[in-house]
């Protein structure tokens, strides 16, 4: 596709003048000629996040500090267009941006519909088991893929606002036991078995799922920035979950042997 007799060929070919002048360069002009050049996807990508509270004038300013972060961080040995390495980089900065400066973010609705019914769905467990079910027996009760399960339990945990008054049981209140939970626990949690999973998963599968649970990218965005199909995407997450699980679940057998 081309603008003005200007093709995607011609512009990623420009991006790639531009940050070697700058990386081997030094040559500031050509890193801010990039920047700006860059606004027009910095505002189509803050524009997803308009009407969640926050002026889209800022959320463009914040679009923008993550192109300088891309360009600052862009490997000219990488083989990947500069817009597509953008674009997660971006995204992260204004959801961090979300996250440190507003209460919470409108929840889309077919998530909350879900987060009524994995509730639902645990309580009957929780009373037929005895214990609270894994993420794997909600996802299999709600008949839904396990990643989604997944990110819909963190995304409930990371927007749920709560009195620090709010009484916890033996005369305490939620302040007195502050820290005890970190709203962003389950995405720690899973890059520190994306850290410890060199020998189980290919650099592919981790990329993707990087990009999926630590940038929170949707399986369509990370399709464009991997180049293969929604699908594959798909499939590549399900198979490297379920590579992970099966992984942990023998280093526990290991433990408890040991």
């Amino acid at each position: 596709m081309s603008e003005g007799g200007v093709t995607n060929v011609d512009r990623a070919v420009r991006e790639r003048v531009l940050l070697r002048a700058y990386h081997e360069g030094g040559d500031t002009r050509a890193r801010d000629t990039l920047a700006e050049e860059m606004v027009p996807l910095a505002r189509a990508l803050a524009g997803r996040y308009s009407g969640r509270g926050e002026p889209i004038d800022d959320l463009v300013q914040v679009a923008c500090v993550g192109i300088m972060k891309a360009i600052e961080g862009f490997d000219l040995s990488r083989d990947v267009r500069f817009s597509s390495y953008a674009t997660p980089t971006v995204l992260g900065e204004i959801k961090r941006h979300f996250r440190d400066k507003t209460w919470a973010m409108r929840v889309p609705r077919g998530m909350q519909e879900l987060q009524i019914e994995i509730a639902k769905v645990r309580d009957e467990l929780t009373t037929k088991h005895g214990r609270s079910p894994t993420v794997q027996e909600l996802a299999d009760a709600v008949q839904q893929p396990f990643e989604e399960v997944l990110m819909t339990i963190q995304s409930q945990e990371a927007r749920r606002t709560r009195s620090l008054d709010e009484p916890t049981g033996d005369d305490m209140t939620l302040a007195d036991s502050i820290g005890a939970r970190d709203p962003d626990i389950g995405r720690a949690e899973m890059r520190v078995l994306l850290d410890d999973a060199f020998e189980v998963l290919s650099e592919r599968d981790r990329e993707v799922l990087r990009l999926r649970f630590a940038e929170d990218l949707t399986q369509t965005e990370i399709s464009r920035v991997v180049g293969v199909s929604q699908m594959q995407v798909s499939r590549i997450i399900r198979q490297a979950l379920g590579t992970l699980r099966t992984d942990i679940d023998r280093q526990d057998e290991r433990s408890d042997a040991a």
